[in-house]
C-alpha cells in the first residue's frame, strides 16, 4: 500500500511520515509489548496521503491565499479564514486510489476484530508531540467510528482539522510554517472504556516538575472527558524509586466527583454523555493494583524514551484489561532550567485574608497572577478578551488557546490537573485554578482579583495583593557542615519544597496531616459501628456518623481510612525528600484541638490548661488513647514496610520523663514499630527543662534530640506564649534558654554512643543571630521554615567559614 502503514511497521523515527502520535504508538507496540505494555493495534494514513489529497484536489494555492496577511490576534478574522480553509478541505474529493486503500485497511481491521469494528480516528501532525512543543488537542479526534463510509468522512474531517483556529494560532506562536506541517491520521481499535474508565498519566509531577513520581488521573467512560476537563477525576501519585524495587508506594489517592461519563450511543456510532450514579462517584475508578500497573508502565515508557512522558490510558470494560492509547513527551518541566529556583511568595498573611477569599480549587503551577476579571462562557465570545485579564470560564478546550496565551491567569469551574486548561497553562507559564465549581458565578461582578497558586492550593482573592518573585541560582549555593533541614506541615507542598537544596525534614507534623487529610478523631473511627448504633437515638451522634461517612465514603473499614490517609500524607513528604531523613513527629494535639475533630467531643476531657495537660507521650501508653496511637504506628509501618520509604524516622513529643519514653517505645513495638529494626530511629523532642536536665538519661532511651525552642522558651520562662499580656517577654534568645540549649548539645555529643541533636523550633528561622549561636554550639542540624532555608544556608556558610578561620570548628 502507498498511503497506509500498520502501527507495527512504524517507530519513533517516522514522525515525518505518520506524525508524532502514530509514530509513538508504533514505537511502543514494537518495543514495549514484550515488557507487558498493552497498546491497541491499528494503522496510519500517512502524511503523504494528505499531500496527495491537497495536490490532486488542486487546493494548495487557494489555502495560501486565504492565509496571506493573517493576524492571529484578530480573533474574528482568524475564525473566518480557518472556517473557510476547513470547508475547502472537507469538501474536496478524496482521490479514488487513496480511498480504496483506506477501505481495504479497514476491512483488514474487520477481519481481526469483527464486522463494523469500532475505531478511534485520531489526527497525528508531523509537528506534534515533540519534546519542545506539545500541540496538545490542536487537531480533531473521533471516537466509536464504524463502517467504511463513516471512516472516510472522519478522515477528511481530520485532514481539515490541520487548520483549526487554535492550530493556526499555535503554529504561528511556535514559529512553524503552515506548509511544512502535514497531517497523518491514526485508525486505532477502540478500548471499551465506555464500560469502565480512562484517563491521563504523567511520569513526572505536573505542578512541581518532581521527576520521581507518576501522576495518574482517571474517570468513568471514555478518556475525552478527562482530557477536556469536563469532569473532576480521581487522582493518584506513585513514587517511582521504591516502586522499581518492588514496593507499593501509593503516596496520594484523591477521590474526584466524576459526575459524567462519555459512552457509546446505543446501536450506532458516536458518543454521548451520561450522568454517573452518586454511589459510583464515591468509588475510585481504579484498584491499587491497577494504579501500580499503570505506574510501572509509565516508568517503562519513560525509560524507553529517555524523557518524562504524557500518557493516555484506558481500561476495557469487557476484558478488564488496561491499555496505553497514546504517549508523548512532557513539554513543560522537561524544558525547565533546573539550575535556577523561582518561587512566588504572597507577602500578606493568608489567615487575615479569609474575607477576601472568593473561591478555591486545584492549583496549576506555583505562580501568582492578578488582573481584571473577564467571565467568558462561550468560545464564540473570546474576541471580547483583553491582554492581561483573568480568564474565568466553565472549562476550556483548544478553541480557547488564542486568548489563553494573553491571559494574566485562568480560573475554571471544572477540570482536573491533566485537563486542557491545566496542560496549556503550564506550557504558557501562567497560574491557573481549576475545579472551583462556582467560579463563573462568584467572580461575575468582581472587578480585580489575585490568583494564588504558590501554596499548593488554588485560591482567588478579591483585589490586587502584594507578592514577590524570588530567583535563586541553585548551582551557586554553598554546602554547610551543619545540616539544613526543613519543617513541613502540608504534604501537598512536599514535591516543590523537596527541590530546594536541603538535607531532609527535621520536623514533619502529623497533626497537619490528620487535620487536612482526615479531620476525624481516631477513636470515633475505631468505634464507628458502636457509634452507628447509638446514633439511632442521638441526633448529635447521628451528625457525627454522617460527617464520617461523607469523608470516608470509599472505605468500609473506617480505621483503615485513618491508617491509609495518614500513611499517604507521611509518604508524600518522605517521597519528596527521599533519600534524606524525614523525621515525623507523632501527633501532638492538645485536648481542645482533638475535641475540634469530628467526634472529638465524645472522647476528650476538658482541661483548664491543655498546653500543659494530656498531650504528646502521656497519651500514647494511656489505655484511653492507646488504640488511636496504634493507628499512627500502623500508618508509619505502612510507609516504611509497604512503600519502602525507610528514610522516615519517628519523634516523640512532650516526653516528660525517661520512663515515659520507655513506655512509648514499648507500645510502638507492640504495634509493629521496633526501634532499630530496618534502621528505625526514634528521637525525642527536647522542649521541657526536664529533657535538658536529664539529657544523659533521655540519651539512653532515644537515638537523638530535636530542640523545640518554642515550648522550651515558654516553660523555661514560665509564660504562656499565646497570652498577649506576657508576649513581650517571650524570646528564644534569652540567656536562660541559650544556656539550656548549649548544655543539651554538649551532653548529646558526649554520650556513648554519640547522639544526634538538631533544632526544629522557630528561632533560627526568625533570628539569624540565634542560628549563628547554634553553629558555635556545634549543633548537627537546623530544621527551618521553607521560605528561609536558602537565606539561612548562606548565613550558616559565612558563620562556619569565620569559625574555621578562628580555629573553633
Amino acid at each position: 500500500m502507498r498511503f497506509i502503514k500498520w502501527f507495527e511497521e512504524v517507530g519513533r523515527n517516522d514522525v515525518a511520515l505518520v506524525g508524532g502520535k502514530n509514530a509513538s504508538l508504533g514505537e511502543m507496540i514494537r518495543n514495549l509489548s514484550s515488557e507487558g505494555v498493552n497498546v491497541p493495534s491499528g494503522f496510519a494514513i500517512t502524511a503523504e496521503a494528505y499531500k496527495y489529497l491537497i495536490k490532486e484536489a488542486g487546493i494548495g494555492s487557494e489555502i495560501r491565499d486565504i492565509l496571506e496577511g493573517l493576524d492571529t490576534h484578530d480573533m474574528e478574522d482568524l475564525s473566518k479564514r480557518g472556517s473557510k480553509i476547513r470547508s475547502i478541505i472537507r469538501n474536496a474529493r478524496c482521490p479514488p486510489d487513496l480511498e480504496d486503500e483506506i477501505r481495504a485497511a479497514y476491512r483488514e481491521m474487520e477481519s481481526r476484530y469483527g464486522k463494523n469494528v469500532d475505531v478511534a480516528v485520531r489526527s497525528s501532525a508531523t509537528a506534534e508531540d515533540l519534546p519542545t512543543a506539545s500541540f496538545a488537542g490542536q487537531q480533531e479526534t473521533y471516537l466509536n467510528v464504524r463502517g467504511e463510509n463513516e471512516l472516510i468522512e472522519k478522515v477528511m474531517e481530520c485532514f481539515a482539522s490541520l487548520f483549526t483556529d487554535r492550530a493556526i494560532s499555535y503554529r504561528v506562536d511556535k514559529g512553524f510554517d503552515h506548509f511544512s506541517v502535514y497531517l497523518s491520521v491514526g485508525v486505532q481499535k477502540m478500548v471499551r472504556s465506555d464500560l469502565a474508565c480512562a484517563g491521563v498519566m504523567f511520569s513526572i509531577d505536573t505542578e512541581s516538575g518532581f521527576r520521581d513520581a507518576v501522576y495518574i488521573t482517571g474517570a468513568y467512560g471514555l478518556g475525552e472527558n478527562v482530557v477536556q476537563g469536563i469532569v473532576n477525576p480521581d487522582q493518584f501519585y506513585v513514587f517511582k524509586p521504591t516502586l522499581k524495587k518492588g514496593y507499593r508506594p501509593l503516596v496520594e489517592k484523591k477521590l474526584g466527583t466524576k459526575r459524567k461519563k462519555l459512552i457509546y450511543r446505543k446501536n450506532r456510532a458516536g458518543t454521548k454523555q451520561k450522568l454517573v450514579r452518586p454511589e459510583e462517584q464515591k468509588k475510585f475508578v481504579l484498584s491499587d493494583d491497577e494504579v501500580f500497573t499503570l505506574a510501572r508502565w509509565a516508568c517503562i515508557i519513560e525509560e524507553h524514551y529517555g524523557m518524562p512522558m504524557d500518557i493516555e490510558w484506558a481500561k476495557d470494560g469487557l476484558t478488564k484489561e488496561l491499555f496505553v492509547v497514546q504517549a508523548r513527551p512532557e513539554t513543560v518541566h522537561s524544558q525547565r532550567n533546573v539550575a535556577q529556583l523561582e518561587t512566588y511568595v504572597l507577602e500578606e498573611d493568608r489567615n487575615a485574608l479569609k474575607e477576601k477569599l472568593l473561591v478555591e480549587g486545584e492549583a496549576v503551577g506555583t505562580k501568582i497572577g492578578q488582573g481584571e476579571v473577564n467571565v467568558i462562557e462561550n468560545a464564540r465570545d473570546i474576541h471580547k478578551f483583553e491582554p492581561g485579564q483573568i480568564l474565568v470560564t466553565e472549562m476550556t478546550d483548544p478553541d480557547w488557546e488564542p486568548i489563553m496565551k494573553i491571559a494574566g491567569a485562568i480560573v475554571t469551574d471544572r477540570g482536573g490537573r491533566t485537563c486542557h486548561a491545566a496542560i496549556i497553562s503550564r506550557e504558557l507559564g501562567i497560574p491557573c485554578v481549576i475545579g472551583t465549581v462556582h467560579g463563573t458565578k462568584v467572580l461575575r461582578n468582581v472587578k480585580e482579583v489575585t490568583v494564588d497558586c504558590s501554596d499548593g492550593v488554588g485560591r482567588v482573592y478579591e483585589g490586587r495583593l502584594k507578592y514577590r518573585r524570588d530567583r535563586v541560582p541553585l548551582d551557586q549555593l554553598p554546602r554547610t557542615r551543619t545540616k539544613i533541614m526543613m519543617n513541613i506541615g502540608v504534604p501537598s507542598n512536599a514535591f516543590v519544597q523537596g527541590q530546594i537544596p536541603n538535607d531532609g525534614v527535621g520536623l514533619a507534623r502529623e497533626e497537619f496531616i490528620i487535620n487536612s487529610y482526615i479531620g476525624i478523631h481516631p477513636l470515633a473511627l475505631i468505634d464507628y459501628e458502636e457509634l452507628k448504633e447509638k446514633a439511632k437515638g442521638d441526633r448529635k451522634i447521628a451528625r457525627v456518623i454522617r460527617a464520617i461517612d461523607a469523608r470516608s465514603a470509599s472505605y468500609d473499614d473506617k480505621a483503615q481510612f485513618f491508617i491509609d490517609n495518614l500513611a499517604m500524607g507521611i509518604g508524600k513528604i518522605a517521597a519528596g525528600f527521599y533519600p534524606n531523613d524525614v523525621i515525623v513527629r507523632l501527633s501532638d494535639f492538645k485536648t481542645n484541638e482533638y475535641a475540634n475533630l469530628i467526634g472529638g467531643y465524645l472522647y476528650e476531657p476538658e482541661e483548664s490548661n491543655p498546653m500543659l495537660g494530656w498531650r504528646g507521650a502521656s497519651r500514647y501508653y494511656d489505655e484511653r488513647f492507646k488504640p488511636a496511637f496504634g493507628l499512627e504506628c500502623k500508618a508509619i509501618k505502612k510507609v516504611r514496610d509497604e512503600m519502602g520509604l525507610t528514610n522516615v524516622k519517628v519523634m516523640v513529643p512532650f516526653c516528660r520523663t525517661p520512663e515515659e519514653g520507655r513506655k512509648v517505645i514499648e507500645v510502638m513495638e507492640e504495634f509493629g514499630l521496633k526501634q532499630g529494626e530496618n534502621g528505625l530511629e526514634v528521637y525525642v523532642m527536647c522542649e521541657i527543662p526536664s529533657n535538658v536536665i536529664l539529657a544523659d538519661e533521655f540519651a539512653d532511651v532515644f537515638d537523638g534530640f530535636s530542640i523545640g525552642s518554642n515550648d522550651l522558651t515558654q516553660l523555661t520562662l514560665g509564660l504562656d506564649r499565646d497570652s498577649d499580656l506576657v508576649a513581650h517577654i517571650f524570646d528564644e534568645r534569652n540567656e536562660a534558654v541559650k544556656r539550656l540549649v548549649k548544655y543539651v548539645i554538649d551532653v548529646a555529643h558526649r554520650h556513648e554512643p554519640r547522639r544526634k541533636i538538631g533544632i526544629c523550633g522557630q528561632a533560627p528561622s526568625d533570628f539569624p543571630e540565634f542560628a549563628e549561636f547554634l553553629v558555635e554550639c556545634g549543633i548537627d542540624s537546623m530544621s527551618l521554615n521553607p521560605d528561609v532555608v536558602i537565606s539561612t544556608r548562606l548565613n550558616i556558610a559565612k558563620t562556619e567559614k569565620r569559625l574555621e578561620e578562628q580555629g573553633k570548628l
